[in-house]
């Protein structure tokens, strides 16, 4: 396998492949998700169904396929998606009245839907998720983080004032913000986009963002507030309790198959894939060592332990195959099995089990009696520890000290040498896309979001001299 350190994107491109999280479909730029990748996702799914449900929103579906004109309707979302949509023109031998674009989001669907179903003021909220696949089609592509056909869910809500619409804008993110530091131990950096990196129609875009181990960035998951615009362009108004019809308040929110891509780059290691226990799809593997087929009771006394760390409802399994004790304990470890239970003929005589937790060096005694009370345990500490550990990574490439455009060249000249990630830097910048423009063209740098809760303000713009009108991170970006 690639050096992880050397050559990043290399080892992540093997270690998805040899871990068999997905392979590559005869569709450019499209993956297949293999049973463990999948089961990724079906754990992120039910822990964020938990939110919908919570909050009373149910899931639905729409159709794939859109009508052009329900593109149009909107002229900056269409602008915005247009580049990246794919076409359905005929169907056999027949040319379509009208082309059907495969959906790149679903605010048009559900808004022509919404301007049907909102009536009244009594109608209000009306809010629905839907899982679903959607098509971009990227020009450059990798596994989970970029593809040209991904799964997602996409909140759709309407209300009746700019108040409640933006309360549940915030609240979804900072759902994605729980879902990422919590379940997958994955920090992020909360905060609004810059208007260039606005979703396509709306008025304001707040997202998180998530360092990788690489220095690099990846937006986890956004939350937009739509005002009345797509409302306007859908005629979406109901008739509201002074007997006048209105617009609705409008939001979407999103997060997908990305998380899976940021849970690989900020866990893994040269060994392989590293998951916390709550997504892991398997949390505890069991394998004899030794002599152990000469000694039955080794066998009988894995199934105990399995049968009893299955009943309590863990993910584990079962590994009595002939490959060598080396071989599968690196198989285990590339697939990111949180802990190996080993037990060979000595260890039946000795009455213990040795365990080996997947971010942990040693192995440690473990007595049979108090094998459950350990996993459990085990299991418990460790998404917190790999939480606390990528923060610590984090903070040890953020960079504050860095205002002038010059410097920041300089920081990744000196990066580069030094092999090391150039991270986030916080800058001054004076709100203006021309700042952004330059940082990109001459950096690769983008703005990643203006964060709620800074380290410090920043009073000049890094790149004019002016006076900063935000502090903003900045990254390079995946």
């Amino acid at each position: 396998m690639a050096e992880q350190k050397n050559d990043f994107t290399e080892w992540y491109l093997q270690t998805v492949q040899q871990s068999e999280l997905m392979a590559y479909s005869a569709v450019r730029g499209s993956i297949i998700f293999r049973p463990d990748g999948y089961e990724l996702w079906e754990h992120i799914q039910e822990e964020f169904n938990k939110f919908l449900k919570k909050e009373g929103i149910r899931n639905a579906y729409f159709p794939m396929l859109i009508p052009k004109n329900f593109f149009m309707k909107e002229a900056d979302h269409v602008e915005g998606f247009a580049p990246e949509i794919p076409w359905v023109t005929e169907v056999g031998d027949e040319k379509l009245e009208e082309p059907l674009g495969l959906r790149p989001t679903s605010e048009t669907m559900i808004g022509e839907a919404f301007s049907d179903w909102i009536n009244s003021y009594r109608d209000l909220p009306y809010e629905i998720n839907q899982w679903a696949n959607v098509f971009r089609w990227e020009k450059k592509t990798l596994p989970f983080l970029r593809t040209s056909e991904f799964l997602w869910q996409e909140g759709h809500t309407a209300h009746s004032t700019e108040e409640g619409a933006r309360k549940r804008t915030m609240s979804a993110l900072n759902e994605y913000e729980r879902l990422c530091e919590e379940f997958l131990a994955i920090p992020v950096y909360k905060g609004q986009k810059t208007p260039s990196e606005r979703f396509a129609g709306a008025v304001d875009t707040y997202s998180v963002e998530a360092m990788m181990q690489d220095g690099k960035a990846v937006q986890a998951g956004t939350s937009h507030y739509m005002g009345t615009n797509f409302a306007e362009a859908f005629d979406i108004t109901y008739l509201n309790q002074d007997n006048q019809h209105v617009y609705a308040y409008t939001t979407s929110w999103g997060a997908s198959t990305r998380l899976i891509g940021a849970l690989i780059m900020t866990h893994g290691d040269q060994h392989g894939l590293v998951f916390p226990p709550t997504v892991a799809p398997t949390q505890i593997v069991l394998m004899p060592v030794g002599p152990w087929k000469k000694n039955p009771q080794v066998m009988e006394t894995l199934d105990k332990i399995f049968s009893n760390l299955k009943e309590t409802g863990y993910r584990v399994r079962l590994d009595d195959s002939d490959n060598t004790p080396g071989y599968k304990f690196n198989e285990w470890e590339l697939k990111g099995a949180c802990i190996r239970i080993e037990c060979g003929p000595r260890d039946v005589e000795n009455g213990h089990v040795m365990v080996k937790s997947r971010d942990i060096a040693d192995k440690q005694k473990v007595v049979f009696e108090e094998v459950d009370t350990f996993v459990a345990e085990e299991l418990a500490a460790m998404t917190p520890r790999l939480l606390e550990k990528a923060k610590k990574r984090r903070k040890e490439n953020e960079y504050f000290n860095i205002d002038t455009l010059d410097a920041l060249k300089a920081h990744i000249d000196t990066c580069k040498k030094e092999d090391k990630p150039t991270g986030f830097v916080l800058i001054g910048w004076d709100g203006t896309d021309e700042t952004e423009n330059v940082i990109k063209e001459e950096t690769g740098f983008t703005t990643r979001n203006i964060p709620f809760e800074v380290p410090m303000e920043k009073e000049v713009d890094i790149v004019s001299g002016k006076p900063a009108k935000y502090t903003v991170w900045i990254a390079r970006a995946y």
